[in-house]
């Protein structure tokens, strides 16, 4: 079996989606410092940080519909290439003498619908540059994921190392030139629209719709299958308890634990296991993936537990990174999974209502952690959060479809699997021949 970087097309997604992630990892830490410095307000810098996330978080939904709708390739293009523009923008500003905060705000909208195209288009590009083997797929989806989680972990510091050598606006000229590679190195790949047809997807729609059509089409599709709506909810359940963590383990770490260096040292413990997990996703062939990610991710309740626990810092590192190697693990195996059974023409669809649920439930755990702490203390918040995680992740297995959606690994290396109808259920009989290029996170 060719290994995945092997192939040409595959190879230049890999090394385009890497420097895309990598620019997106850039944006947080040298925006924020950025407005930070030149407003020294509070409230200007959540409400640039919201331009994007808020824009990202909206417009996913006709995100999905327009990568389903048009060309793979091409829609990764422009949004790569509108990143850069809007990057630009923000370099020039910060470059100047009198930064506009109105305009940078405007430009992070932009770039804001723009990264909700890219998170939906991402999928459907990795089925349309690797064959349907499902050895291959899931080798490449662990790619995918082992250098999102570098880029996670490079990004920031990457960010402050530029910000203190040259300054902020040279890190959005870095930031739109990386853009810029993504942009061309897209622009080389060569889809094959042959095999397209061989896993059941045509180059296009047969008739134009409206985009309500669209979305209405693509939630059927999430509504139909029970393994995954409901393994939806455990995921946003998991984002939601991730970013009470996120908020309050900050202010327990400078408060008992030693001041921010025992904070970094949990949060870097957890890139390292999340770097893991991706890597295992490679090689791991769970007969019930979904069942087994899910279960997994229960693991989240062991840094929470320890959290509530008043566990020294040691313990609270080794919970969080194996918690995030749960992740790391999840979210490979996850893609290649959905990869394996939904239609291709509404792939970007379904994954632009995964991303919504994942998404919007982070905000939510950032507003309610304060509150939480406020009313009943430390321990409370942590203790409740390790419950709920635990109890909505491994309750999944009570739902029919997650456990008996089974892959059978050696049977897709010559035939694609597909649903029994209403179960959700992936028989592992069905055989269907496939040839040349295979057709079209979570958290």
């Amino acid at each position: 079996m060719t290994h995945p970087l092997r192939l040409r097309n595959f190879r230049l997604l890999f090394v385009s989606r890497t420097m895309s992630t990598l620019s997106d990892a850039l944006v947080p830490t040298a925006l924020s410092l950025a407005v930070v410095e030149v407003t020294g307000s509070a409230t200007m810098l959540a409400v640039v940080l919201g331009c994007a996330l808020g824009t990202r978080l909206v417009l996913l939904p006709v995100a999905g519909a327009v990568a389903d709708r048009f060309d793979t390739r091409k829609v990764a293009l422009v949004a790569d290439l509108t990143r850069m523009v809007t990057q630009a923008v923000v370099a020039v500003e910060l470059l100047g003498d009198n930064p506009s905060i109105a305009l940078i705000a405007v430009a992070q909208v932009v770039a804001g619908a723009a990264s909700a195209v890219g998170l939906s288009n991402l999928s459907p590009l990795v089925t349309k540059t690797v064959p349907a083997s499902g050895g291959q797929r899931i080798k490449a989806n662990s790619l995918m994921g082992v250098a999102k989680s570098v880029s996670l972990l490079a990004g920031p510091a990457l960010a402050g190392a530029l910000i203190f050598a040259v300054g902020f606006g040279w890190v959005f000229v870095a930031d739109a030139t990386a853009f810029g590679i993504s942009a061309t190195l897209m622009l080389l790949i060569r889809l094959d629209k042959g095999a397209e047809a061989t896993e059941g997807a045509s180059a296009g729609p047969a008739e134009r719709r409206s985009i309500r059509a669209d979305l209405i089409e693509g939630f059927t599709e999430v509504r139909a299958r029970d393994w995954y709506w409901t393994s939806l909810i455990a995921h946003a359940v998991w984002n939601f308890v991730a970013n009470i963590l996120l908020t309050l383990g900050p202010l327990i770490a400078v408060k008992r634990l030693g001041g921010e260096g025992s904070w970094v040292a949990v949060t870097q413990a957890g890139g390292v296991g999340l770097l893991l997990g991706s890597l295992v996703s490679g090689w791991a062939r769970p007969k019930r993936p979904v069942l087994v990610g899910n279960i997994a991710l229960a693991s989240y309740a062991l840094p929470l537990t320890l959290f509530a626990a008043g566990a020294p810092v040691l313990l609270l590192a080794t919970g969080y990174g194996i918690a995030l190697a749960a992740l790391g693990f999840l979210n490979p195996t996850w893609d290649s999974t959905v990869q394996a059974v939904i239609p291709q023409s509404a792939l970007a669809r379904v994954s632009s209502y995964d991303w919504l649920v994942s998404l919007a439930a982070q905000p939510l755990g950032v507003i309610l952690a304060p509150v939480a702490l406020s009313l009943w203390g430390e321990r409370v918040p942590f203790a409740a959060a390790a419950v709920l995680v635990a109890v909505v992740c491994v309750g999944t297995a009570a739902v029919p479809g997650v456990r008996g959606l089974r892959l059978d690994y050696a049977a897709q290396a010559r035939s694609a699997p597909v649903e029994a109808p209403e179960t959700g259920a992936v028989p592992e009989a069905r055989t269907v021949q496939s040839g040349g290029k295979g057709a079209g996170s979570l958290a």
